[in-house]
């Protein structure tokens, strides 16, 4: 079996280590394609107003200057010696649950690799606090990583599907079960703007991600991470509303 890695978090992320010795249980065929530095947030984006940089770590590890997309197009078409057999982006420090997918350049990778017809899964370990920087521990996914992804290795995914995969914020041992569960939504008046001056006296804005509230709709990937699960999203590329198509249809008709 041929797998790529990748990730948002960037070529050195402790993450990816994990990820790695995850993968290596399954294979020996492994490669490594992500992006430099970290690109969190940068969602499905492409490089398109400067040249992205290609650079070689070792033996079958790259990075590209650009994001977690950019990673997975010049892996594929640049790096590797074929097509791998799955893709795997992560392990991202931080979680990827409800809506905040469409933000994730961790899932984002997933869905370029989707996007090729390779079978793609993100995966996302949840920290408790903001703040912790590189003392985020990874312990549930490095022990329930290999348990989640041995099913999904060989499930028959259709065309243009993906997984996407959460660790709870928990210690290995304290980790419930695995739940499939569908993608949840936070409230939309969430998180927080920071606003402070520079140095020359000048206004900046910083993202925040603390007091992020959300509604815990049963059965949903919120919910099961809440309660201690690993949570298990499939997720397709097909943003079409199916159930609007004839109604809009109707008022358009002549």
């Amino acid at each position: 079996m041929k797998i790529l890695l990748t990730n948002d978090d960037g070529i050195h992320a402790p993450g990816l280590k994990i990820l790695e010795e995850i993968a290596r249980e399954f294979s020996d065929d492994i490669w490594i394609c992500s992006p430099n530095d970290e690109q969190s947030g940068t969602g499905h984006s492409l490089t398109l107003t400067q040249p992205v940089r290609l650079r070689r770590f070792g033996e079958r590890r790259f990075s590209v200057t650009g994001t977690p997309t950019d990673a997975v197009t010049i892996g594929l078409r640049k790096v590797m010696d074929g097509p791998p057999d799955v893709i795997l982006s992560g392990v991202n420090r931080g979680a990827n649950l409800g809506d905040d997918i469409t933000y994730s350049g961790t899932v984002s990778a997933a869905i370029e690799g989707a996007l090729a017809g390779i079978r793609s899964i993100a995966l996302s370990q949840v920290y408790a606090r903001e703040g912790m920087g590189d003392e985020v521990p990874f312990g549930a996914a490095r022990e329930w990583g290999a348990r989640v992804l041995a099913p999904l290795l060989d499930a028959p995914l259709p065309k243009r599907t993906l997984v996407n995969v959460n660790f709870p914020a928990r210690a290995p041992e304290e980790v419930k079960g695995i739940r499939v569960v569908r993608q949840g939504f936070h409230d939309y008046s969430r998180g927080t703007v920071v606003e402070g001056r520079d140095p020359r006296g000048y206004k900046y804005y910083w993202f925040g991600l603390q007091a992020i509230e959300h509604t815990l709709d049963h059965g949903t990937d919120l919910e099961a991470i809440d309660e201690g699960y690993v949570a298990v999203t499939p997720l397709q590329l097909d943003f079409t509303h199916h159930a609007s198509l004839g109604d809009l249809g109707e008022r358009y008709a002549g």
